[in-house]
This record gives C-alpha cells, structure tokens and sequence, in this order.
C-alpha cells in the first residue's frame, strides 16, 4: 500500500511540476502532464531507499522553524561579510561527525547544511558519518563554535523528527520486502 502511496504522489508531484513549466492548468497539459509523469516513473524509476524510524510532525515543524532561522540568520551574516570594509573572511574546511543512522536523514543534513549561506559540504565519508564543510567564516574561535553548536543542533533535531532511539530498527531484507509489497 505504501508503495502505491508513493507512486501516485511522484504521479502527483511530477503533473504539478509540468502545469507549473506551461503556466496554464488545462486538460490537454494534464492529459499531458500524466502522460510524461507515467513516461518517467517506468523508464527511469527512483532505486529504493529503506525507511526506518517515525516521522514526529511537531518535531519537524521546530526543524523547519530553527533552519528557516539559520537561513535568515547566515543571509545577514554573509552579507554584512561581503559589504563590511575589513580584509575577505578566512575560511576553512572543518570536519563534522554526525550520530546519524539513516542515509536518508543524512542526506538531508547535507542539503540544510549546503542550502546555509556560508557552508558547504564538499565530502561525506558515509561510513564514519562524517561530514567535511566549507566554512566561510572561521576567524575567530567564536565562529567556529557557534558553526559546530549549529551542526549539534541540527543533528539532534533531525534525531528527533526522524530517529528516536526507542522507535529506531535497521532495515532487514523481510521489512524491504514488505515495504515493496
């Protein structure tokens, strides 16, 4: 069942996408729109991504609520480092390790982490779960501290939202099997 779910939301998701590109909701571009979703999801299908833990709604409205922070935050940040008569900022790459258990949580903590103004990650060592990040600003002990609290902070509010320990269990070959089911 969970697996139709999906389909007909990438079916959803994918018609929404193409009525956007055309600008205009008609039959012809939704008859269209299906044709070229249906087209997609067979030929070129997404591999399976295992999903373990629960997904907690109120802890995931804080994640949103503390990233939207750290987005508006980094903004002011950089660009007062861009306007501001000083020297560039030094920069450096630190290395982040995260208590992730899932990929996918993981794979999220990535893109908070590139989509903050001032941070990039340029490698992932998937199997110590580390995470080495472009840092625009470490001139002072005080930036980089405050960059390793937000990465913390950010780890155990995706642990939260996705990966209680008391509702954590690693995907087995007999739970794969029924989640294709």
């Amino acid at each position: 069942m969970r697996r139709w779910a999906l389909r007909v939301w990438m079916l959803v998701w994918l018609v929404g996408v193409w009525l956007l590109l055309w600008g205009e909701v008609s039959v012809a571009n939704v008859a269209s729109g299906l044709t070229v979703a249906a087209l997609i999801t067979l030929l070129l299908p997404l591999p399976a991504v295992p999903v373990q833990g629960r997904l907690h709604p109120l802890s995931l409205i804080w994640l949103a609520l503390n990233v939207a922070w750290w987005l508006t935050l980094s903004s002011v940040q950089v660009a007062w480092l861009a306007i501001r008569p000083e020297r560039p900022p030094l920069s450096a790459v630190l290395r982040v390790p995260l208590a992730l258990k899932s990929d996918l949580v993981l794979a999220l903590a990535v893109n908070i982490m590139n989509l903050t103004p001032g941070t990039l990650v340029v490698e992932i060592d998937q199997a110590n779960r580390l995470v080495y990040v472009h840092v625009l600003d470490v001139g002072s002990r005080r930036s980089v501290d405050r960059f390793y609290r937000q990465a913390a902070q950010l780890e155990q509010l995706l642990i939260a939202a996705f990966e209680r320990d008391s509702e954590w269990r690693p995907a087995t070959a007999e739970s794969e099997e029924a989640d294709r089911a």
